[in-house]
């Protein structure tokens, strides 16, 4: 029980001594009367037992020291992209801001926490300080669960400015078609089936990339996303493992045991994400076509048979045919026309599914397609049934057709030169 103990003769004499959860005493002085004393020594007692005290001493333990624990301790379960990401945020602005003080020291201290925010809006773009700021506020949320500080002083702060959200980019299906023309003169098919199956399948690109060909099922004509490709430092991993290490082929059975061993490596975006995607007639025997023409591993690579690095395919080749050549200079020699201005990968996966819900595809199976879950009770009782998935192969083929009817002649017989089966606008396969 507590109990009142006077220190000295002078002002506020009294200290108050309480029993900690472990069987020792803490104390506070500079109380005024012994009855205040007892008092404030009973309610640490109380809010012991309610299990809501939280031991001073813990309250001071710095920042960082507490922020390298939780590394420590959450890293195992981390995908890399993810551990890189937190340790960036840690080293480039998490420590040099509060490494030595309290998590106390940063519970009393909104003002301080605002300043910081704006100081990181003055360098860097609002979607970076968001991110930094989630990584801070994560961490102070584990100070809370540690029982160090009684709330998470990261929450109502305003991160970004909220004025306008940025409008994506909406491609038709001809546009996306002449950019994948574009794309098959300088990369050949791999190119042309990439940006086709970026526009048709939804898919991300770590999703596409990481492709190999015993993902694919010949007789459902579908792909199977579980281990998208992750660029870490630099390395390229599949399944958590160097692409150096990655064999051609993997056993269901080698597959299983792998997510039994962890099902953090290499992991999908989310649980949801892990899915076969069905693809259109159309482009399942371009991707058929594209699977017999090489031995490699991997479904899409550079010419030397190597995965692609996003930075390296976006810049070289993805944006001159979005972007065109020269575009501003129709009299230049190299001239070729901006087909839609930095339309990147990623709207791709915006205009499929954009695409979809125009043609009457329900939501669930878009977000299905898209490797997304639904929200509240639609999650529980709306399903996918076959007559979904058969009529989003339907209307996409209906895509691919309004694409081929809306290219000029002369690129109707270009693409004929390449794929002589093709049937265009009532034409009758070449060849």
């Amino acid at each position: 029980m507590a109990y009142a103990q006077k220190d000295h003769d002078g002002e506020d004499p009294w200290r108050a001594r309480f029993k900690r959860p472990d069987g020792t005493y803490g104390s506070r002085s500079g109380f005024s009367s012994e009855t205040a004393a007892e008092n404030w020594g009973n309610e640490q007692e109380a809010l012991i037992r309610r299990n809501m005290w939280i031991d001073p001493r813990d309250a001071e333990t710095p920042f960082g020291d507490f922020a390298e624990e939780w590394m420590s301790a959450v890293t195992p379960r981390h995908s890399p992209g993810t551990t890189v990401k937190y340790r960036s945020h840690l080293d480039t602005h998490l420590l040099p801001q509060w490494r030595d003080w309290p998590v106390i020291g940063i519970f009393n201290s909104y003002v301080e926490i605002e300043k910081w925010v704006s100081e990181l809006h003055e360098d860097l773009a609002d979607s970076t300080v968001a991110s930094v700021f989630a990584t801070f506020s994560t961490i102070m949320n584990a100070v809370v669960r540690a029982r160090m500080i009684p709330a998470n002083p990261c929450y109502g702060i305003r991160v970004t400015g909220g004025a306008y959200e940025v409008e994506h980019l909406i491609a038709t299906p001809v546009q996306g078609l002449r950019a994948a023309m574009r794309l098959h003169e300088s990369l050949g098919l791999g190119g042309f089936v990439l940006c086709l199956a970026d526009l048709f399948t939804g898919a991300r690109w770590s999703e596409l990339a990481g492709q190999q060909r015993h993902e694919y099922d010949r007789d459902r004509r579908a792909i199977g996303i579980r281990a998208p490709l992750q660029e870490v430092n630099g390395a390229l991993l599949k399944a958590g493992r160097s692409i150096d290490h990655v064999q051609a082929q993997e056993s269901p059975t080698a597959e299983r045991a792998g997510r039994a061993r962890g099902r953090q490596r290499g992991r999908t975006k989310t649980p949801a994400g892990t899915r076969m995607v069905d693809l259109p007639p159309t482009l399942a025997t371009f991707y058929e076509m594209l699977l017999d023409s090489h031995s490699d591993v991997f479904v899409f690579t550079t010419p030397e048979g190597k995965p692609w690095r996003r930075s390296n395919f976006r810049q070289r080749f993805w944006r001159p045919a979005w972007d065109g050549v020269a575009p501003e200079r129709p009299w230049a020699e190299n001239h070729r026309p901006a087909i839609l201005p930095w339309f990147t990968f990623h709207e791709g996966r915006h205009t499929h599914s954009t695409w979809l819900a125009e043609d009457g595809i329900p939501e669930v199976a878009r977000r299905a397609r898209l490797g997304q879950k639904m929200k509240g009770i639609a999650r529980v009782y709306d399903h996918v049934t076959p007559e979904m998935r058969t009529k989003i192969t339907t209307v996409l083929e209906r895509r691919w057709q309004d694409a081929l009817h809306g290219l000029t002649a002369a690129e109707q017989e270009r693409l004929r030169t390449w794929f002589p089966h093709i049937e265009v606008a009532g034409h009758s396969p070449s060849g």
